[in-house]
């Protein structure tokens, strides 16, 4: 299933325009948050398609019974762009374990690269609910990557991809081969450029939200 999230209005239009506006984005810090708060949107809407299981709770004055999440889940971000993300899915799922995912572009020339894995550092990841999280999802290549990485750490219940920034052939590319994955995503942009990045895209999401690197 794909689910696009700026097809219907709400608040999340705010914080898209901050992170797409040059003259909003160079704050690192109101970057950063508004990635956060893009993921919490997200994560509030995945929350109505996990299980869940009736808890009584005490109260000052009887007993009331409360629906509760029930999956087990893991919070899976691929490095660095991901961290922006993982903060915010925490908010929401605050018990959740954690994974990191390693994920770098090695270019070839000046237009043409591979992906490399070079870490994961991840728990038991066996009949677990997976939230995996990258921010632009421009090829899927990286995240094909990733999501086969983690089954060397056991086979996951449910995997959900969660993007902010998505191409249609990425989403495309990872229906054909992450075929029993739900993606989420905020919004959903028709082309890459000669260089795989995306457009209109927001530019180099992890350097916006910590920093150009060498």
């Amino acid at each position: 299933m794909l689910y696009v999230l700026d097809k219907q209005n709400s608040v999340l239009g705010n914080f898209i325009k901050e992170i797409r506006s040059v003259e909003v984005q160079n704050d690192l810090l109101r970057f950063r948050k508004n990635i956060e708060r893009i993921a919490q949107v997200m994560c509030y809407e995945i929350s109505k398609t996990l299980n869940y299981k009736t808890e009584s709770v005490k109260t000052p004055l009887g007993v009331a019974p409360t629906n509760v999440v029930a999956d087990k889940i893991v919070v899976a971000s691929i490095l660095r762009a991901g961290l922006a993300m993982h903060n915010g899915v925490l908010d929401y799922f605050d018990g959740a374990e954690n994974c990191f995912v390693s994920a770098y572009r090695k270019y070839i020339d000046e237009n043409n690269f591979d992906v490399h894995i070079e870490y994961i550092a991840a728990p038991s990841l066996e009949g677990k609910t997976i939230i995996l999280c990258d921010p632009m999802l421009a090829t899927g290549s990286s995240m094909e990557l990733a999501y086969k990485a983690l089954f060397s750490h056991g086979s996951p219940a449910r995997v959900i991809v969660c993007s902010i920034v998505s191409t249609e052939y990425a989403v495309d590319y990872i229906s054909k081969v992450m075929p029993n994955c739900d993606i989420y995503t905020a919004v959903l942009d028709p082309e890459l450029n000669s260089h795989k990045y995306i457009v209109p895209g927001l530019g180099d999401c992890g350097d916006l939200a910590f920093g150009e690197k060498l």
